[in-house]
C-alpha cells in the first residue's frame, strides 16, 4: 500500500515537471511554426508513439461503445479546441497570463465534481486550498503583468475555455473512464486531433511561414514524446487513483516549474515576489490535500 503512494507521488511530481516545461518548448516551436500545425504535428506523432508503446506491451485497445464515446470526446475536448485555442492565444498574450488564466481551472474541476460526484462532497480544505494556490499564482505574475484587454481579451477568453474544457475532461473521464487503459485510450483521441488539426492548419494557415529547424523539430518530438505520451498516460493512471480536484491542483504547480526554467534557461528574472507566490501556491496544496496527508501519516505510524 505505501509503495502505491510513493508512486502516486513520483507520478504527481512528474506531470508537474514536464508539463512546466511544455510552456516553454510551445514558445519555441511557435518560431518556426504557426500554432495548429505544430500542434497536429506534436499529437500525430504522439499516437505513434503511444502505438508503439502498446505494441511492445500487447494492450488492446477497448472498442465497446462507451469506450468509442470517451475516445472522440477526448479527441475534441482534451486535444482539438483546448489545445488548439491554447496555441493560438500563445501567440497574443504573454505566457505569465497564459498560465494566470488557465490556472483557474481547479475551480472549475470543483464546479463539474460537485455536479457529477455528489456523494462526494468537495471539502473546504479543497476549496481554500486552491484559493490559497491560485492566489500565489497571480503573485508570481503580478510584478512583469501587464493587462491591455483591447488587444489580449479574446487570448483570455481562448485560454479561459481551454482550461474549463479540460476541467470538464478530468472528472468525466474520473466517472465514466475507470475501465480504459491510461495508454490505449489516447491513441484515437491523439490520431484524429493530429489528423484534424494539420488539415485545418492546411487550409487556414499560413504555410509559407513553416520553418522546419532544429527548435521546430526538438519542440515537437519533446512536446509528442514527454509533454503527450508521458504525461498524459501518467495523468490518466493518476485519476483513477486519487482525488480529481488534487489531481487538477498541478495547475498550480506548472507555472512555477515554468518561470524556474524561464529563469535558468531565458535568464529570466526570478524575485523575492516569486518566491512568496510560489510557498503561497505550495502551502495552498499542501491545505488542499490535508486529510490525504493526515490518513497516510496515519497508515505509517500504524506500520511502524
Amino acid at each position: 500500500m505505501l509503495t502505491e503512494k510513493y508512486k502516486i507521488a513520483a507520478g504527481y511530481v512528474l506531470i508537474c515537471l514536464i508539463w512546466g516545461s511544455t510552456w516553454l518548448a510551445i514558445r519555441l516551436g511557435l518560431g518556426s511554426l504557426t500554432p495548429l500545425i505544430s500542434a497536429g504535428l506534436r499529437f500525430f506523432l504522439a499516437s505513434i508513439f503511444v502505438f508503439s508503446f502498446m505494441k511492445m506491451k500487447k494492450i488492446e485497445l477497448q472498442t465497446d461503445s462507451l469506450s468509442i464515446k470517451l475516445y472522440f470526446i477526448l479527441c475534441f475536448f482534451s486535444f482539438v479546441i483546448p489545445f488548439g485555442l491554447v496555441y493560438w492565444a500563445e501567440q497574443y498574450i504573454p505566457s505569465g497570463l497564459a498560465s494566470i488564466v488557465f490556472a483557474v481551472m481547479p475551480f472549475f474541476v470543483i464546479l463539474y465534481s460537485m455536479i457529477a460526484f455528489k456523494k462526494e462532497s468537495v471539502t473546504f480544505n479543497q476549496i481554500f486550498g486552491s484559493i490559497l494556490g491560485f492566489s500565489g499564482i497571480v503573485i508570481i505574475f503580478s510584478e512583469n503583468l501587464s493587462l491591455d484587454l483591447s488587444k489580449q481579451l479574446l487570448g483570455i477568453v481562448a485560454v479561459l475555455i481551454s482550461s474549463s474544457m479540460q476541467g470538464g475532461i478530468g472528472v468525466t473521464i474520473k466517472k465514466y473512464g475507470q475501465h480504459l487503459n491510461p495508454l490505449s485510450m489516447n491513441f484515437i483521441p491523439l490520431f484524429f486531433a493530429g489528423i484534424i488539426l494539420i488539415t485545418v492548419s492546411i487550409l487556414v494557415e499560413n504555410s509559407s511561414g513553416w520553418i522546419f529547424d532544429f527548435k521546430a523539430f526538438a519542440s515537437i518530438i519533446f512536446l509528442a514524446f514527454f509533454g503527450t505520451l508521458v504525461t498524459f498516460t501518467t495523468y490518466y493512471w493518476l485519476l483513477k487513483r486519487m482525488n480529481v480536484v488534487i489531481l487538477s491542483l498541478t495547475a498550480f504547480i506548472t507555472p512555477i516549474i515554468a518561470v524556474i526554467l524561464g529563469w535558468l534557461i531565458m535568464n529570466e528574472n526570478f524575485s523575492f515576489q516569486t518566491l512568496t507566490g510560489s510557498a503561497l501556491v505550495l502551502i495552498g496544496i499542501l491545505f488542499a490535500n490535508f486529510r490525504g496527508l493526515m490518513n497516510y501519516y496515519q497508515t505509517k505510524k500504524k506500520f511502524n
